[in-house]
């Protein structure tokens, strides 16, 4: 078995140029190789191996034909790659013998497995040595065919062959900051299966995150923080796509990180850890408007356009707001183009993989300190339960946040429970906390809406001036209506909550 330790990257060929000549500082780039690969993926049509976080390949080039079984787990930095040499196009399943794929390759499999789509690439091979490493250098462009859909293949990987880590990071980040090269988490394969569904360009949600009890804590941080920029960086197509949707998924993505980084902060190198949150909060922030006047949009003017009687007033207000929702997509497709942005996702995956044992909390083991969190931050939500109805709303909004903690903390570690039992409360403690969350969630967006609405009728122009202001006062007329109820929710999921006991 080898291990892949690569780092991806999505750039056009422009930036390339037509001969591409690359120089990293304190690297020795060596002579330059090219090849034509055609490569076959192959699975059942239930997609069974993707399903078991498998690929299986069958690449040809010069001649030959190479089978390649991959692990293809997204929490994973290097992953597991078994490669045999094959005598023909399709896969020999006796080439799976000591691979994760022996067990499930059955004759059923073996009459199932058929194509699912091609790629053809032609691949720069460039090797890169330090004093220290090294490298392999891998320039791909070509298409990738699944039926009747196609996609582009623009890649540039950095593999280290030996040598420390920190040497791969120092390669990526001349790529990053001389070529604009953006970095991806998602493989060619990736790309493929989304084909074959028909999707493009359509937001990623967040994966089920697999952990074991016997990990240690910062094991176990390092799966869920690379889950998380998983989630938070496959959204940057979807976003440049202007899709609301993606723009969410992102902002998902990016709190889940910034919720493990707080479960896991004793354990953290405190320095470094600032550097990142600051630039994790600066993307947050840089997506917000676009998702405030998305959901304000559809969910607060819409109806009301809808519904009201002269209409007039709802079309103009609608209308207005399209046109700021579609400024602020536009500025949030700008953050996510930004060198900033492209820095970023380099320094995170960074410093994700230099997290370590340093601490007796960091090597703990993963299942006691789970099971002790959600004890910990169950304790203090029912202590917290009875003073709701006195909260102030800067109040409220931090008791939200910390719901929404508990929550993740539920999502995340919902793979070291299996009894019948404890599955059941992770369940009921993750509907009930969401259920809080999006009741005070409800109630705080009110305030921000109360101000889109009074600019909307105090900046109108003077013909719509009446009409949108009426539209207005039905929509802050209604969230007064709703307050009263929300918080009667939120305290009966609150009661619900008191009730349980962690799981373990």
């Amino acid at each position: 078995m080898g291990v892949e330790t690569e780092i991806k990257f999505r750039m056009p060929r422009r930036n390339l140029g037509s001969s591409p000549r690359l120089t990293v500082p304190g690297c020795k780039i060596g002579k330059r190789s090219e090849s034509d690969l055609l490569s076959t993926y192959f699975d059942t049509r239930k997609h069974k191996l993707k399903r078991r976080g498998l690929l299986l390949r069958v690449r040809q080039s010069g001649g030959k034909h190479v089978q390649t079984i991959k692990q293809t787990s997204g929490a994973q930095f290097g992953r597991g790659e078994w490669e045999t040499e094959i005598g023909g196009r399709t896969p020999d399943l006796d080439g799976a013998n000591g691979t994760p794929l022996e067990r499930l390759a059955s004759k059923k499999l073996r009459r199932k497995l058929k194509p699912i789509f091609e790629t053809s690439v032609h691949r720069i091979t460039m090797p890169v040595r330090t004093k220290r490493s090294e490298l392999e250098l891998a320039i791909d462009h070509g298409r990738i065919v699944a039926a009747e859909h196609t996609g582009r293949i623009e890649e540039v990987e950095v593999e280290l062959k030996s040598g420390p880590a920190s040497d791969l990071f120092r390669v990526a980040k001349a790529l990053e900051r001389k070529l604009g090269a953006e970095l991806c988490l998602r493989a060619k394969a990736d790309q493929g299966y989304d084909l074959v569904n028909g999707k493009r360009a359509q937001a990623v949600f967040a994966e089920p995150i697999e952990l074991g009890k016997r990990m240690t804590a910062i094991e176990g941080f390092r799966t869920i923080a690379r889950s998380a920029l998983r989630h938070f960086s496959g959204n940057a197509h979807a976003v440049r796509s202007l899709d609301p949707e993606g723009v969410h998924q992102m902002r998902v993505g990016l709190r889940r990180l910034r919720a493990a980084i707080s479960l896991f902060s004793k354990m953290l190198p405190e320095t470094k850890t600032e550097k990142i949150k600051t630039e994790l909060r600066w993307l947050t922030n840089e997506l917000a408007r676009a998702r405030e006047l998305d959901v304000f949009l559809e969910d607060k003017v819409g109806p009301v356009a809808r519904e009201i009687t002269p209409r007039r007033g709802g079309k103009a207000i609608a209308r207005q707001f399209a046109e700021k929702r579609t400024e602020a997509l536009a500025q949030a497709r700008k953050a996510v183009d930004s060198p900033r942005c492209r820095a970023l996702l380099v320094d995170v995956l960074e410093w994700i993989e230099a997290q370590r044992g340093r601490t007796d909390a960091a090597n703990s083991e993963l299942g006691k300190f789970a099971a002790e969190l959600l004890e910990r931050r169950l304790r203090k939500a029912h202590k917290d339960a009875g003073k709701l109805q006195e909260m102030t709303a800067p109040e409220r909004h931090k008791f939200r946040i910390r719901m929404k903690k508990l929550r993740y903390a539920a999502e995340f570690f919902e793979s070291l429970f299996r009894s019948r039992r404890d599955r059941k409360v992770l369940a009921r403690l993750s509907k009930h906390a969401k259920k809080i969350q999006d009741s005070l969630g409800s109630l705080n967006d009110f305030i921000a809406d109360r101000k889109m609405a009074a600019e909307a009728a105090l900046k109108a122009p003077p013909q719509d001036r009446r009409a949108r202001a009426y539209v207005s006062g039905i929509i802050v007329g209604r969230e007064d209506e709703q307050a009263r109820p929300l918080m009667k929710a939120a305290a009966k999921e609150l009661r619900a909550l008191r009730h349980l006991s962690g799981p373990g």
